[in-house]
C-alpha cells in the first residue's frame, strides 16, 4: 500500500472510489509550505485544486492507502497534474510521506460550483477543521456547467 493525500475533489469518497475502486482512509493530514488554489486548467477551461508554494501555508487534506495497480488509473484521471512526494503531518511531530499531486497548467478562471461542491463535500465527511471548510465554501465559484469533468 501506498499514501495518497487528497485535497481537492477526491476528497469526496463516492467519487473518488469510482475512479480508483477500494481503498483505505489512513486520516486526516496537513501539508505545510503549500496553499490551495483552484488555478489548475481543467480540460474544461475552469480551475481545479492545486497546490503552489507558500511558506507560511497549510493545506487540509486526507490520507488514503492505495494498492500499486490503483496509481495508473488515478494518473489518468489526474491528467495535467505531476505526482509529486510530500511530507504531511498527522498529528504533532507525526510525520509522514505521501504522494500527491501538483500542476503548473494553469487557469484564470474559478471552479464551477459543482467541483466545489466535491471538494466541501469531501472535507466535511472526513471531518476537516471548520474553518478550513468554511474557507472551501467561501471560494468564488462561475455558473454551473451542466457537464461534470
Amino acid at each position: 500500500m501506498e499514501r495518497y493525500f487528497a485535497y481537492g475533489s477526491n476528497l469526496e469518497p463516492r467519487r473518488f472510489r469510482e475512479r480508483v475502486g477500494g481503498f483505505q482512509v489512513h486520516g486526516v493530514a496537513c501539508l505545510h509550505g503549500q496553499c490551495l488554489a483552484f488555478n489548475k486548467r481543467g480540460r474544461d477551461g475552469s480551475g481545479k485544486a492545486n497546490l503552489m508554494p507558500d511558506p507560511l501555508g497549510l493545506v487540509w487534506g486526507v490520507v488514503y492507502e492505495l494498492t500499486p495497480v490503483a496509481w495508473p488509473t488515478l494518473d489518468r484521471f489526474e491528467g495535467g497534474y505531476t505526482r509529486l512526494r510530500v511530507q504531511v503531518e498527522r498529528g504533532p511531530g507525526e510525520g509522514l510521506e505521501a504522494w500527491t499531486y501538483a500542476s503548473s497548467r494553469l487557469s484564470r478562471k474559478p471552479p464551477f460550483a459543482w467541483y466545489r461542491e466535491h471538494v466541501v463535500q469531501g472535507a466535511r465527511y472526513h471531518g476537516l477543521p471548520d474553518d478550513w471548510v468554511a474557507w472551501l465554501e467561501g471560494v468564488i465559484v462561475q455558473p454551473d456547467s451542466s457537464r461534470e469533468i
